[in-house]
């Protein structure tokens, strides 16, 4: 197999590709040998997805195919002639050029020759394997990529030239960065396993025009997770209404979202359009649905099946393209058992589902989230805080979390706010931090206790009380009893706390806890604290 560079020929027939002019500014190299008649070389480079350029004995550029050119934004006709590292203008051409090695004395000092080069020509059996760097596009763009070369040759074994391979590491890099810095989907951020299942299903969950339903705890992300599921659809452009209705009474929760006719009721002194009409062409987040009247579930029922709604007062449907996504922070299975649910919703909107898993069971993401968080508020603050002491992120990781990540997202706020150096300590976190790590030990001991009790037999131990019969059959069953009770307990005394430390603002008590506010009005409610 041999090159050879074609004699002058008619415009037409100088081409690179059918089509297109030659844009090597020369006549195209050919490759014979191969084929009864010779193949034009430039062609089949550019039929490689990597960057390829031939250059002579001198490392001076001849050709270079078109993912090169793309890659360096030069063109074969621009740079041919001229040495190839003025055209790459590559990290490694200075020091590490695979081709030259340094000329240096007998002590080992680099030393230049008198027309000022650095360097002497390798042998070819010395080559280094494939290198990595950056080059410097014509734009002035820093591009990562692998660089390797080869020696071509001759019949006679001569080398007549290098093959210069040049691939881009742009998408390995950014995979990387995306790897040490934690999956992302939007504002949604983690690196758990229990995540990156959520992060697998979004795309699609995103670009199904269905009802969704969401579920998790309090503080897992509900709200972020819906917003960012709107902005990843077809919807995006359209509005996202979020509607909180579990503190108004029937019939405001009912005008709200539905909207009213002028006249509809004392005081609808005009018409009002509710949030579905809002959310005209997007997207209507509903945050607890477990809250809605049954009545109004019914009505919601109504607009998944026929598109449309009543407004409080009219008799004439009107359409709505929305797309409807509900949340609940309780296992909707309980609540259609409590009746609170109804089940034909239910199943309706449960086609789609996703679950957002608590903190604690997402590991290694309460130490990322930390350090992100922080982060975001040092930057915010112009602050230098880097990390924690141990003794303070071994409190974080043992501490339970009932608020999930606002709860931790207030805490980093509250650390880095009282931080004035570069490392959180533990009289830098919140006191009930440290309260309920010693509530957990207490109530470790007496489940210890109360299993040693029950196994004896002992009177007037917890599992032997009138009151937990069943722990006497089960003391691991009395424990568990122990931890309920002991957490009912420690939620009590934060709530009081935040309400005595916030005047009874219970907004701002809600945010100090790192709760929503119908989370702190629930938990009120069913503590007798209303």
């Amino acid at each position: 197999m041999s090159t050879q560079q074609t004699g002058p020929a008619a415009p037409h027939s100088i081409r690179s590709r059918a089509g297109s002019p030659a844009r090597h500014g020369a006549p195209p190299p050919h490759v014979s040998g191969i084929s009864p008649l010779p193949v034009d070389l430039a062609a089949m480079l550019d039929a490689l997805p990597v960057g390829v350029a031939l250059l002579d004995i001198d490392c001076s550029i001849r050709l270079m195919n078109r993912a090169l050119e793309t890659l360096t934004g030069f063109t074969t006709a621009e740079v041919r002639g001229i040495p190839c590292r003025h055209a790459l203008r590559a990290s490694i051409c200075l020091y590490r050029c695979p081709l030259r090695r340094p000329l240096t004395t007998a002590s080992g000092v680099t030393v230049a020759t008198a027309s000022g080069a650095h360097y002497d020509m390798i042998d070819d059996g010395e080559l280094p394997p494939a290198q990595e760097g950056d080059i410097l596009n014509r734009h002035r763009r820093r591009i990562p990529v692998r660089m390797s070369m080869s020696p071509l040759r001759d019949a006679d074994g001569r080398v007549v030239g290098w093959l210069h391979a040049v691939e881009d590491l742009t998408l390995v890099r950014e995979l990387e960065e995306k790897t040490a810095k934690g999956e992302a989907f939007g504002p949604l951020v983690g690196r758990s396993v229990a995540m990156e299942r959520v992060f697998q299903a979004l795309p699609a969950v995103a670009q199904n025009d269905g009802p969704l339903l969401v579920t998790g705890e309090t503080g897992t992300g509900k709200d972020t997770l819906a917003e960012a599921v709107h902005k990843a659809s077809s919807r995006a452009r359209e509005p996202f209404v979020k509607a909180s209705l579990s503190s108004l009474p029937e019939f405001l929760a009912e005008s709200e979202l539905f909207g009213h006719r002028k006249g509809a009721f004392p005081g609808a002194e005009e018409n009002k359009p509710g949030r579905f009409r809002l959310a005209q062409g997007g997207t209507l987040y509903l945050t607890e649905i477990g809250d809605l009247p049954l009545s109004i579930q019914g009505r919601l029922l109504a607009f998944l099946d026929e598109g449309v709604i009543y407004p409080v007062g009219a008799t004439d449907p009107v359409a709505c393209d929305v797309r409807l996504v509900v949340a609940t922070n309780r296992d909707p299975e309980q609540l259609v058992a409590e009746g609170r649910l109804r089940e034909d919703l239910f199943r309706r909107l449960s086609a789609v589902r996703l679950h957002l898993p608590p903190l604690r069971d997402r590991g290694e993401d309460i130490e990322f989230l930390l350090n992100h968080f922080m982060g975001h508020f040092a930057a915010r603050m112009k602050k230098t805080v880097r990390g924690c002491s141990g003794k303070a992120l071994r409190t974080l990781l043992d501490y339970p979390f009932p608020g999930n990540v606002r709860e931790l997202r207030n805490i980093a706020e509250y650390a880095v706010t009282l931080c004035h150096g570069e490392t959180v300590m533990p009289a830098h976190l919140p006191a009930y931090l440290f309260q309920a790590k010693a509530e957990a030990r207490r109530a470790e001991r007496e489940r210890r206790t109360g299993r040693v009790a029950g196994a004896f037999g002992q009177p007037g131990s917890p599992d032997a009380s009138d009151t937990t019969g069943d722990a006497q059959a089960s003391p691991g069953d009395g424990g568990e009893h122990l931890a309920r009770t002991s957490v009912s307990d420690l939620e009590r005394r934060l709530i009081a706390d935040a309400l005595q430390r916030t005047g009874n603002r219970r907004g701002e008590a809600a945010e100090l806890l790192g709760w929503g506010r119908s989370t702190l009005w629930r938990k009120m409610k069913q503590y007798g604290m209303c």
